[in-house]
């Protein structure tokens, strides 16, 4: 989780794109190196000895970068991310022992994180052109949860997708769910 959310955080925050671009670039570099036992940022004390396919995710950064840009629809947002998804999926099913998550169910995750982190940003212009102003992330919101697909996944990816699900049903990516309501989707999650 926190090796995506460096990754993510690079791909989409701030307002100036070359910042993210440089660090997506230095992960690259990172992760490449972590096959060959180097390693400088201190996630690689911990995740570089994991028999997991770093090099794939590096070589994916790319598509990730990529994402920063408004897609034109749903299609194009889920492409877009499918070869980083994909590496996701590797390294998940490496770390937890599981059967490797379909791209989609890491896909859908992604682009609930991105809604989250940057908004009306992340909403595709063909869902704007429908929405209307002021709708636009409810109705992307709304098209995700549509979209959400109900695949195998490792423990982890169920419960931050069970949450995830649980925050656009009340249709703000962003905002905290109560107590309550986190802990019953995240166990309902953890079950499968």
């Amino acid at each position: 989780a926190s090796l995506q959310q460096e990754l993510t955080d690079a791909a989409w925050g701030g307002s100036d794109a070359r910042p993210g671009e440089a660090k997506l670039a230095w992960w690259m570099e990172e992760l490449q190196g972590w096959s060959r036992g180097l390693r400088r940022h201190p996630l690689g004390l911990t995740l570089q000895k994991l028999p997991a396919p770093w090099t794939t995710l590096g070589a994916a950064i790319p598509s990730l970068r990529e994402t920063r840009e408004r897609p034109r629809d749903r299609d194009e947002a889920f492409a877009v991310l499918a070869p980083f998804a994909q590496a996701v999926a590797q390294i998940e099913a490496a770390l937890f022992d599981a059967t490797p998550a379909s791209a989609p169910a890491v896909q859908s995750s992604l682009l609930h994180v991105r809604l989250a982190q940057t908004g009306e940003a992340a909403v595709p212009m063909s869902v704007i052109a429908r929405a209307g102003e002021g709708a636009t992330t409810r109705a992307w919101a709304a098209e995700l949860l549509e979209a959400w697909p109900h695949a195998e996944a490792s423990r982890p990816r169920r419960v931050w997708n069970a949450l995830a699900r649980q925050r656009l049903r009340r249709g703000d990516a962003s905002l905290p769910l109560p107590p309550w309501s986190a802990l019953w989707a995240a166990w309902r999650g953890a079950r499968g």
